[in-house]
Protein backbone atom coordinates (compact mmCIF):
# COMPACT_ATOMS: atom_id res chain seq x y z
CA UNK A 1 0.00 0.00 0.00
CA UNK A 2 1.15 3.53 -0.81
CA UNK A 3 0.10 5.37 2.34
CA UNK A 4 -1.29 8.90 2.35
CA UNK A 5 0.70 11.01 4.84
CA UNK A 6 -0.93 14.36 4.09
CA UNK A 7 -4.30 15.30 2.67
CA UNK A 8 -5.66 18.75 1.86
CA UNK A 9 -8.90 19.87 0.27
CA UNK A 10 -8.52 22.86 -2.05
CA UNK A 11 -10.83 24.95 -4.23
CA UNK A 12 -13.88 24.29 -2.07
CA UNK A 13 -13.22 20.56 -1.86
CA UNK A 14 -13.25 20.00 -5.61
CA UNK A 15 -9.45 19.71 -5.76
CA UNK A 16 -7.55 17.33 -3.49
CA UNK A 17 -3.88 17.21 -2.53
CA UNK A 18 -2.35 13.89 -1.47
CA UNK A 19 1.20 13.45 -0.25
CA UNK A 20 1.98 9.75 -0.61
CA UNK A 21 4.74 7.46 0.60
CA UNK A 22 6.51 6.22 -2.54
CA UNK A 23 10.27 6.27 -1.81
CA UNK A 24 11.47 4.56 -5.00
CA UNK A 25 9.44 6.91 -7.20
CA UNK A 26 10.50 9.97 -5.18
CA UNK A 27 14.17 9.12 -5.76
CA UNK A 28 13.75 9.07 -9.55
CA UNK A 29 10.97 11.61 -10.21
CA UNK A 30 11.75 14.69 -12.28
CA UNK A 31 9.62 17.72 -13.22
CA UNK A 32 7.04 16.94 -15.89
CA UNK A 33 6.75 13.22 -15.16
CA UNK A 34 3.61 11.43 -14.00
CA UNK A 35 2.40 8.37 -12.12
CA UNK A 36 -0.54 6.03 -12.66
CA UNK A 37 -2.55 5.34 -9.52
CA UNK A 38 -5.20 2.80 -8.56
CA UNK A 39 -7.18 2.93 -5.31
CA UNK A 40 -8.10 -0.74 -5.00
CA UNK A 41 -8.33 -4.06 -6.83
CA UNK A 42 -11.32 -3.02 -8.94
CA UNK A 43 -10.31 0.62 -9.33
CA UNK A 44 -9.51 2.47 -12.53
CA UNK A 45 -5.93 3.37 -13.46
CA UNK A 46 -5.65 7.17 -13.29
CA UNK A 47 -2.62 9.11 -14.61
CA UNK A 48 -1.61 12.15 -12.57
CA UNK A 49 1.41 14.38 -13.10
CA UNK A 50 3.36 14.91 -9.88
CA UNK A 51 3.11 18.34 -8.27
CA UNK A 52 6.17 17.65 -6.14
CA UNK A 53 8.53 14.93 -4.93
CA UNK A 54 10.83 14.71 -1.91
CA UNK A 55 13.60 12.07 -2.05
CA UNK A 56 14.53 12.74 1.59
CA UNK A 57 11.08 11.99 3.00
CA UNK A 58 10.34 9.45 0.27
CA UNK A 59 7.08 11.07 -0.75
CA UNK A 60 5.40 12.36 -3.89
CA UNK A 61 2.56 14.87 -4.12
CA UNK A 62 -0.36 14.70 -6.53
CA UNK A 63 -3.20 17.19 -6.91
CA UNK A 64 -6.38 16.25 -8.76
CA UNK A 65 -9.86 17.51 -9.47
CA UNK A 66 -12.81 15.30 -8.60
CA UNK A 67 -14.62 14.67 -11.90
CA UNK A 68 -15.56 10.97 -12.04
CA UNK A 69 -16.04 7.84 -9.95
CA UNK A 70 -12.32 7.10 -9.59
CA UNK A 71 -11.34 10.57 -8.39
CA UNK A 72 -14.36 10.55 -6.06
CA UNK A 73 -13.00 7.27 -4.67
CA UNK A 74 -9.57 8.88 -4.32
CA UNK A 75 -11.17 11.74 -2.37
CA UNK A 76 -12.68 9.29 0.11
CA UNK A 77 -9.22 8.06 1.17
CA UNK A 78 -8.00 9.53 4.45
CA UNK A 79 -4.55 10.07 5.98
CA UNK A 80 -3.19 6.67 7.01
CA UNK A 81 -5.08 4.92 4.23
CA UNK A 82 -3.55 4.53 0.81
CA UNK A 83 -3.53 3.47 -2.80
CA UNK A 84 -3.11 -0.13 -3.84
CA UNK A 85 -0.87 0.77 -6.78
CA UNK A 86 1.25 3.77 -7.75
CA UNK A 87 3.44 3.25 -10.83
CA UNK A 88 6.10 5.66 -12.04
CA UNK A 89 7.81 7.89 -12.76
CA UNK A 90 6.46 7.72 -16.31
CA UNK A 91 6.85 9.96 -19.33
CA UNK A 92 9.72 12.14 -20.41
CA UNK A 93 10.88 14.77 -17.90
CA UNK A 94 10.93 18.45 -18.81
CA UNK A 95 14.12 19.53 -20.55
CA UNK A 96 15.55 22.21 -18.28
CA UNK A 97 18.35 24.58 -19.28
CA UNK A 98 19.35 28.20 -18.82
CA UNK A 99 17.74 30.25 -21.59
CA UNK A 100 17.08 33.68 -20.15
CA UNK A 101 13.52 34.91 -19.60
CA UNK A 102 10.95 32.12 -19.37
CA UNK A 103 7.19 32.50 -18.90
CA UNK A 104 5.26 29.71 -17.14
CA UNK A 105 1.47 29.87 -17.62
CA UNK A 106 -0.91 27.71 -15.59
CA UNK A 107 -4.66 27.37 -15.32
CA UNK A 108 -6.77 25.38 -12.87
CA UNK A 109 -5.13 22.16 -11.67
CA UNK A 110 -2.52 22.65 -14.38
CA UNK A 111 -0.78 24.92 -11.87
CA UNK A 112 0.08 21.79 -9.88
CA UNK A 113 1.85 20.29 -12.89
CA UNK A 114 3.55 23.61 -13.63
CA UNK A 115 4.94 24.09 -10.12
CA UNK A 116 7.97 21.73 -10.20
CA UNK A 117 8.80 22.82 -13.76
CA UNK A 118 8.75 26.49 -12.76
CA UNK A 119 10.99 25.81 -9.79
CA UNK A 120 13.47 23.80 -11.87
CA UNK A 121 13.69 26.53 -14.52
CA UNK A 122 14.41 29.13 -11.84
CA UNK A 123 17.04 26.91 -10.21
CA UNK A 124 18.71 26.58 -13.64
CA UNK A 125 19.30 30.35 -13.62
CA UNK A 126 16.41 31.58 -15.74
CA UNK A 127 14.35 34.67 -14.94
CA UNK A 128 10.98 33.02 -14.53
CA UNK A 129 7.71 34.91 -14.88
CA UNK A 130 4.72 32.87 -13.70
CA UNK A 131 1.14 33.58 -14.68
CA UNK A 132 -1.61 31.55 -13.01
CA UNK A 133 -5.36 31.76 -13.40
CA UNK A 134 -8.72 30.32 -12.43
CA UNK A 135 -12.39 31.11 -12.92
CA UNK A 136 -12.53 32.81 -9.50
CA UNK A 137 -10.44 33.37 -6.37
CA UNK A 138 -11.78 30.29 -4.58
CA UNK A 139 -10.50 28.02 -7.35
CA UNK A 140 -6.92 29.31 -7.33
CA UNK A 141 -4.33 26.84 -6.04
CA UNK A 142 -0.66 26.97 -5.01
CA UNK A 143 -0.30 30.75 -5.22
CA UNK A 144 2.34 30.83 -2.47
CA UNK A 145 4.22 27.89 -3.98
CA UNK A 146 4.31 29.53 -7.40
CA UNK A 147 5.45 32.83 -5.89
CA UNK A 148 8.40 31.06 -4.27
CA UNK A 149 9.19 29.10 -7.44
CA UNK A 150 9.37 32.14 -9.74
CA UNK A 151 10.92 35.60 -9.94
CA UNK A 152 7.64 37.33 -10.77
CA UNK A 153 4.07 36.13 -10.30
CA UNK A 154 0.86 37.40 -11.91
CA UNK A 155 -2.56 36.11 -10.87
CA UNK A 156 -5.70 36.26 -13.02
CA UNK A 157 -9.35 35.42 -12.41
CA UNK A 158 -12.04 35.28 -15.07
CA UNK A 159 -14.55 37.10 -12.85
CA UNK A 160 -12.12 39.66 -11.43
CA UNK A 161 -12.54 38.44 -7.84
CA UNK A 162 -8.75 38.45 -7.38
CA UNK A 163 -5.75 39.74 -9.28
CA UNK A 164 -6.10 40.70 -12.93
CA UNK A 165 -9.67 40.64 -14.23
CA UNK A 166 -9.29 38.55 -17.35
CA UNK A 167 -7.41 35.65 -18.86
CA UNK A 168 -3.81 34.51 -18.49
CA UNK A 169 -3.30 35.36 -22.16
CA UNK A 170 -3.85 39.05 -21.33
CA UNK A 171 -0.73 39.08 -19.16
CA UNK A 172 1.15 36.76 -21.50
CA UNK A 173 0.62 39.19 -24.40
CA UNK A 174 2.17 42.01 -22.35
CA UNK A 175 5.18 39.84 -21.52
CA UNK A 176 5.69 38.88 -25.15
CA UNK A 177 5.50 42.51 -26.21
CA UNK A 178 7.84 43.90 -23.55
CA UNK A 179 10.27 41.07 -22.68
CA UNK A 180 12.77 39.01 -24.63
CA UNK A 181 10.98 35.74 -23.88
CA UNK A 182 12.91 32.61 -24.86
CA UNK A 183 10.40 29.95 -23.79
CA UNK A 184 6.78 29.67 -22.70
CA UNK A 185 5.46 26.66 -20.78
CA UNK A 186 1.66 26.46 -20.76
CA UNK A 187 -0.24 23.86 -18.71
CA UNK A 188 -3.95 23.85 -17.95
CA UNK A 189 -7.30 23.30 -19.67
CA UNK A 190 -6.97 22.43 -23.34
CA UNK A 191 -8.61 25.67 -24.57
CA UNK A 192 -6.14 27.67 -22.48
CA UNK A 193 -3.15 25.79 -23.90
CA UNK A 194 -4.55 26.19 -27.40
CA UNK A 195 -4.82 29.97 -27.14
CA UNK A 196 -1.48 30.33 -25.36
CA UNK A 197 0.16 28.42 -28.21
CA UNK A 198 -1.71 30.39 -30.84
CA UNK A 199 -0.48 33.65 -29.29
CA UNK A 200 3.15 32.59 -28.88
CA UNK A 201 3.26 31.34 -32.45
CA UNK A 202 2.59 34.90 -33.60
CA UNK A 203 5.70 36.00 -31.69
CA UNK A 204 7.74 32.97 -32.77
CA UNK A 205 8.42 31.92 -29.16
CA UNK A 206 8.99 28.23 -28.44
CA UNK A 207 6.13 26.81 -26.38
CA UNK A 208 5.75 23.58 -24.42
CA UNK A 209 2.41 22.16 -23.32
CA UNK A 210 1.60 19.11 -21.20
CA UNK A 211 -1.18 16.93 -22.63
CA UNK A 212 -3.64 14.78 -20.70
CA UNK A 213 -5.45 12.48 -23.16
CA UNK A 214 -7.28 9.32 -22.14
CA UNK A 215 -4.63 6.87 -20.96
CA UNK A 216 -4.68 3.21 -19.92
CA UNK A 217 -1.36 1.41 -19.55
CA UNK A 218 1.10 4.33 -19.66
CA UNK A 219 3.77 2.33 -21.48
CA UNK A 220 2.90 2.93 -25.15
CA UNK A 221 1.19 -0.45 -25.63
CA UNK A 222 -2.51 0.42 -25.84
CA UNK A 223 -2.43 3.56 -27.99
CA UNK A 224 -5.27 5.11 -26.01
CA UNK A 225 -3.33 8.31 -25.35
CA UNK A 226 -2.56 9.03 -29.00
CA UNK A 227 -2.39 12.65 -30.03
CA UNK A 228 -1.61 14.34 -33.31
CA UNK A 229 1.53 16.49 -33.22
CA UNK A 230 2.88 18.01 -36.42
CA UNK A 231 0.62 15.70 -38.44
CA UNK A 232 2.13 12.60 -36.80
CA UNK A 233 0.58 10.28 -34.22
CA UNK A 234 2.34 10.42 -30.86
CA UNK A 235 1.66 8.63 -27.59
CA UNK A 236 1.50 11.05 -24.66
CA UNK A 237 2.67 8.41 -22.19
CA UNK A 238 6.04 7.69 -23.82
CA UNK A 239 6.58 10.51 -26.34
CA UNK A 240 5.31 13.14 -23.87
CA UNK A 241 3.46 14.31 -21.92
CA UNK A 242 5.09 17.52 -23.12
CA UNK A 243 4.95 18.57 -26.75
CA UNK A 244 5.57 21.58 -28.97
CA UNK A 245 2.40 23.61 -28.54
CA UNK A 246 2.66 25.00 -32.08
CA UNK A 247 2.38 21.48 -33.50
CA UNK A 248 -0.45 20.01 -31.38
CA UNK A 249 -3.88 19.33 -32.87
CA UNK A 250 -5.84 20.75 -29.93
CA UNK A 251 -9.23 20.34 -31.60
CA UNK A 252 -8.63 16.62 -32.04
CA UNK A 253 -7.44 16.35 -28.44
CA UNK A 254 -10.57 18.07 -27.13
CA UNK A 255 -12.78 15.76 -29.17
CA UNK A 256 -11.09 12.66 -27.74
CA UNK A 257 -11.28 13.99 -24.17
CA UNK A 258 -15.05 14.41 -24.51
CA UNK A 259 -15.61 10.80 -25.63
CA UNK A 260 -16.73 9.50 -22.22
CA UNK A 261 -17.98 12.63 -20.46
CA UNK A 262 -21.57 11.35 -20.15
CA UNK A 263 -20.49 7.99 -18.75
CA UNK A 264 -18.01 9.68 -16.41
CA UNK A 265 -20.73 11.85 -14.88
CA UNK A 266 -23.15 8.93 -14.57
CA UNK A 267 -20.56 6.81 -12.74
CA UNK A 268 -19.60 9.72 -10.48
CA UNK A 269 -23.22 10.44 -9.53
CA UNK A 270 -23.97 6.75 -8.90
CA UNK A 271 -20.88 6.35 -6.71
CA UNK A 272 -21.65 9.47 -4.67
CA UNK A 273 -25.28 8.41 -4.19
CA UNK A 274 -24.19 4.97 -3.00
CA UNK A 275 -21.64 6.41 -0.56
CA UNK A 276 -23.63 9.22 1.04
Amino acid sequence: MFKIVKREEMAGGTVILNEIEAPLIAQKAKPGQFVIMKANETGERVPLTMADSDPKSGTITVIYMVVGKSTALFKSLKVGEGYQDVIGPLGKPTHVEKLGTVVCVGGGTGVAVLHPITRALKEAGNHVIAIIGARNKDLLILEDHMKAASNELFVCTDDGSYGHHGFVTDILKKMLETKDVKLVVGIGPVPMMKFVSKMTKEYNVKTLVSLNPIMIDGTGMCGGCRVSVGGETKFACVDGPEFDGHQVDFDGLMQRLQAYCVEEKECHDAFCKLNR
